[in-house]
């Protein structure tokens, strides 16, 4: 990637930045400001490989190619949304449940910003009702030196093109009222400093109970994946340590790692 230097932070995000500094950890280092980038996280990965430090900031006021989990695209209109990367060199012991640690860290800074209370359904998806509001993906470096974690969350409407429109909302929709932009990525960052911090500190029971209370709506509900080219259907009851998705099935419970789950 051909990446060029940032822009000045405009004063929409400074200023609420500025006033969170104290509770933004590691990732009120350096934050940089991009008006337009293909993904975040694909320039946070080229600054990852360069030796960013661990709570590199990357954020874009719009994506071209933005891009969820399993490849999928999201929509990244300039002004919609909030468009985030971090970089994390969390060791090991950090590992097991970061994706986890993101989603209640998002959750928690969308609450914090507006007063919305938001749901989670595994493993890290944001929901306002049934309908998604923002996601997380993490991208790990095949050694695991470093993890490149971007989320993605729908302000107004328009960050979400008319074919997604019956399964996506955005924070203006549910709100009715405009959102500062600015004081909701202060807050994200400000949540995910705290359960990041958790994971570092060996407290990973306390991000996975912040999940499981965030996630009652999604829990007991039926879901469908793939496993060795069969799909495996069961109830959905749990998480474990680690983060996975405990599963009921005829077979007894299964724990869900990785792949798609399809809810039905």
């Amino acid at each position: 990637m051909n990446l060029q230097g940032p822009a000045p932070l405009p004063p929409e995000f400074a200023e609420p930045l500025a006033q969170a500094a104290g509770r933004l950890g590691p990732f009120g280092r350096r934050i940089l400001w991009y008006p337009e980038v293909p993904s975040t996280n694909d320039v946070a990965t080229v600054l990852a490989e360069r030796g960013a430090a661990d709570g590199c900031v990357v954020a874009a006021n719009a994506q071209s190619a933005g891009r969820g989990r399993h490849g999928r695209r999201w929509a990244s209109p300039a002004g919609a949304g909030l468009y985030v990367s971090t970089v994390l060199r969390p060791g090991r012991h950090a590992m097991r449940a970061l994706t986890i640690a993101a989603g209640v860290a998002v959750s928690e800074g969308i609450q914090a910003a507006t007063g919305l209370e938001v749901g989670l359904k595994w493993p890290n998806d944001v929901y306002a009702g049934d309908r998604k509001l923002a996601g997380v993906l993490a991208e790990a470096a095949d050694a695991i030196e470093y993890v490149v974690l971007g989320f993605g969350i729908n302000v107004m409407p328009a960050a979400y093109p008319p074919d997604i429109a019956a399964r996506a909302t955005s924070l203006e929709d549910e709100l009715g009222r405009v959102v500062d932009r600015g004081l909701l990525l202060a807050e994200c960052l400000s949540a995910l400093a705290r359960r990041y911090g958790d994971l570092r500190g060996g407290r990973t029971g306390a991000v996975i109970e912040a999940w499981r209370r965030r996630a009652g709506r999604t829990l007991g509900r039926r879901v469908r994946w793939e496993a060795a080219g069969s799909a495996i259907e069961g109830v959905a009851e749990n998480i474990d340590d680690t983060g996975a998705l405990l599963v009921r099935t005829p077979a007894g419970v299964v724990a869900v790692t990785a792949g798609e789950v399809r809810w039905v």
